[in-house]
């Protein structure tokens, strides 16, 4: 198979330099691909009436470009095409397509040597054109050190923000601006120095240190905040964990908590589950603050919180890419257990779990009813009296 792409790494560096090979075949072709400021390193270097695909938003019209080129196409890309690269973005749109790369340092790398900082056991969050989920995974993970791609919204400013927000502040902030230009910069910052600071937009982190806050493995009722005047309002500790155990969390990606109250159900899953995308649903206003301050709290950043009416929401913009949801805790329904429950069972995954905690027969029976009625298996129940309050049932529903 004839070779359709040959995608070359480059730095910021104005004078980039290459091997003896990769200037002969850059001197064959006839068409080019990369980003405006790729192009402004390697102009002087593509040969003339030759044609360059800018690489930039909507990238359809990109793909179209180079699948209409024909015959061969060198591509520039940032640092190493196959980390968080348009190599694999490439290999994605053209997966029967020859590819060979040539590589440079990436920018986490280039900004470690600068450093002399060994870099083995870093570990690596991508926020460019992403959300908070891999970095906020690491920094409850308590990694102890996280190289971050940043971009123009997610900047080093804000990460240092939510590292304060959320009680992580024992990192400091290991910055790399215009790494190999002639505006390099390299700096080290505290998350209060970083947080009102401005950068260079070509920049990249190193996270450094980690969190010195405790971790919990079941945490103590008491140390939440609750609802005023109602402070028997929360899944209590061992029935917590219970519950945790029977949604069988550990085996799916999207976990839906409906009835948060005061969160303690979904901030328990996201501290013992880092890699879990969390939905928790509540229609009194007043538990989204008691939320935000309870995830603050014991450092539980990255759960979407949705409020209002849970009947009224549109539930698959809270599934993965098939549509559908692993796990479901009705923590509370307000009467209206049955349309809830079909919702979830509408969109349960195989193997996924439907899980309420009922005080009262009745809704314990009209939980089993609907299960048979979706045809889901039912497990034995849990029986759980916490201290002495009443007896509660775990109550499971299994999707086949």
């Amino acid at each position: 198979m004839s070779e359709k792409f040959l995608v070359i790494g480059l730095s910021d560096s104005r004078s980039p330099v290459f091997d003896p090979q990769t200037l002969r075949e850059i001197a064959a072709c006839r068409v080019f691909a990369g980003g405006e400021r790729h192009r402004a390193i390697v102009g002087h270097l593509l040969p003339h009436a030759s044609r360059w695909i800018t690489i930039a938003p909507p990238m359809s019209d990109v793909m179209r470009q180079l699948d209409e080129a024909g015959g061969r196409v060198v591509v520039f890309a940032s640092g190493d095409p196959l980390f968080y690269g348009f190599g694999a973005t490439l290999q994605k749109h053209f997966p029967d397509a020859s590819c060979r790369f040539v590589p440079a340092f990436s920018s986490l790398q280039t900004l470690a040597h600068r450093l002399q900082l060994p870099y083995q056991s870093m570990r690596f969050a991508s926020l460019t054109g992403r959300s908070w989920q891999e970095l906020d995974r690491l920094l409850i993970e308590g990694a102890g050190l996280i190289g971050v791609l940043t971009d123009r919204r997610k900047t080093p400013a804000a990460i240092a923000r939510r590292l304060l927000e959320y009680g992580y502040g024992g990192y400091s902030l290991l910055v790399g601006e215009a790494l190999g230009g002639p505006e390099e910069r390299v700096t080290e910052l505290s998350p209060a120095d970083a947080s009102d600071a401005l950068f260079d937009d070509l920049n990249c982190v190193i996270l450094r240190g980690g969190p010195s806050r405790e971790r919990f493995y079941g945490i103590a009722d008491s140390l939440f905040e609750g609802l005023p005047g109602r402070p028997d309002m929360i899944t209590k500790m061992p029935l917590r964990l219970a519950t945790l155990s029977r949604l069988n969390l550990v085996n799916c990606s999207h976990f839906w908590d409906i009835g948060f109250c005061t969160g303690s159900v979904s901030i328990e899953a996201r501290l013992q589950f880092p890699g879990l995308e969390i939905s928790a649903f509540e229609k009194r206003p007043e538990c989204e603050g008691i939320f935000d301050r309870n995830a603050r709290r014991f450092g539980a950043p990255g759960v979407r919180v949705v409020m209002g009416d849970v009947l009224k929401q549109e539930f698959d913009e809270h599934t993965g890419p098939d549509g559908r949801v692993g796990a479901v805790f009705i923590g509370g329904h307000g009467g209206q257990l049955e349309a809830i429950f079909d919702i979830a069972a509408e969109r349960l995954s195989p193997g996924g779990r439907i899980v309420v905690n009922a005080v009262r027969t009745d809704t314990l029976e009209r939980f089993h009813a609907r299960a048979r009625h979706h045809a889901l298996r039912l497990p034995d129940d849990l029986v759980i009296t916490p201290g002495r309050h009443n007896s509660i049932t775990i109550a499971a529903a299994v999707q086949e």
